[in-house]
């Protein structure tokens, strides 16, 4: 059962990826991957679980478009590559028999980033491309509370934290640091189908973000929410969909963002995903991919966002 929290847990952990809320055309929310499987459940089990995770994301933004970046200053067109592993622990505590159930979870990740401009502006427009591999952004969950309406019904609240521990470094075109706090209110809510076969399971939340000292850039709030339903089979696979939408409610604030009235952005994206289940006396292994295409996107960077979680249980 513990696995089912893991889920949640891990998706959760890969929003923390490294691009900004508009600063370089992202946020810490790519299109779709924070669709969680199980997401509004936290099973009764108590312990402490480890998962890693992957995802990858290649995106662009015309060249006729001014983007802000990351380290300071705004570029002609951008093309970045974004790769983030996270490894993730959850403690699920013990409690009394209740319809209430309780977890805490850590990630440690470490992100690739691959950053490419046809031209720099201001005072950085010496620097064309840049890389980084380096630690990211820790991020935690102090407490996520699971109600259970029924068996096949249930509801998760939570606060998310990410807190600026990477390699961040100012005037930069590449870091694997946003150089800020976040904070993201979530709720999850998962239900389920046919004997527990068939899972529809969404989760929303709002990304607060404090502002970037290094480069005088306030991100506004970003609205997200995302879904999957997905049917699993005897076989011990599973197939389904998954969909994403992203939405900034308020304008980004200070002197680049002021020159590019804002750069509210959003975007759209959907895209298949498939698990695969395999058990053996003592433990089990879960395997589950899904890629995404954006759409009707809008100041953001445009792509294609793909990834891949595995759970050991033993």
């Amino acid at each position: 059962m513990k696995r089912v929290a893991l889920y949640s847990a891990l998706l959760a952990a890969l929003l923390a990826s490294p691009l900004h809320a508009t600063e370089t055309g992202v946020g810490r929310s790519i299109t779709g991957l924070q669709a969680s499987s199980y997401s509004g459940l936290i099973p009764p089990t108590p312990g402490l679980t480890w998962q890693y995770g992957y995802a990858y994301y290649d995106g662009s933004i015309s060249a006729s478009k001014q983007v802000p970046i990351a380290g300071g200053g705004a570029a002609l067109g951008l093309k970045a590559e974004f790769q983030l592993a996270t490894f993730t622990g959850l403690y699920i505590w013990k409690t009394q028999p209740s319809s209430w159930n309780f977890a805490s979870m850590m990630t440690l990740p470490f992100a690739y980033v691959d950053a490419n401009v046809n031209a720099r502006l201001g005072s950085f427009n010496t620097s064309r491309s840049s890389h980084v591999l380096a630690p990211y952004d820790l991020f935690f969950a102090p407490v996520i509370a699971s109600h259970h309406f029924s068996q096949t019904q249930h509801i998760s609240f939570s606060l998310y934290l990410y807190a600026p521990t990477g390699d961040y470094k100012d005037g930069r075109l590449a870091n694997a640091s946003l150089n800020t706090w976040t904070f993201s209110p979530t709720v999850g809510y998962t239900a389920l189908f046919d004997q527990g076969s068939l899972e529809w399971s969404a989760t929303t939340a709002v990304d607060f973000y404090t502002k970037d000292k290094a480069t005088d850039y306030q991100n506004g709030a970003v609205y997200r929410l995302d879904t999957l339903l997905v049917k699993r089979f005897p076989s011990g696979w599973g197939l389904g969909a998954v969909g994403g939408w992203i939405y900034q409610l308020e304008d980004d604030t200070g002197p680049i963002a002021d020159q590019l009235n804002g750069f509210k952005g959003h975007s759209l994206g959907v895209g298949p995903m498939v698990n695969y289940l395999k058990k053996w006396q003592g433990g089990q292994a879960e395997f589950s991919f899904r890629w995404l295409h954006e759409f009707d996107v809008t100041n953001r960077l445009k792509g294609n966002p793909a990834m891949l979680s595995a759970t050991i249980t033993l």
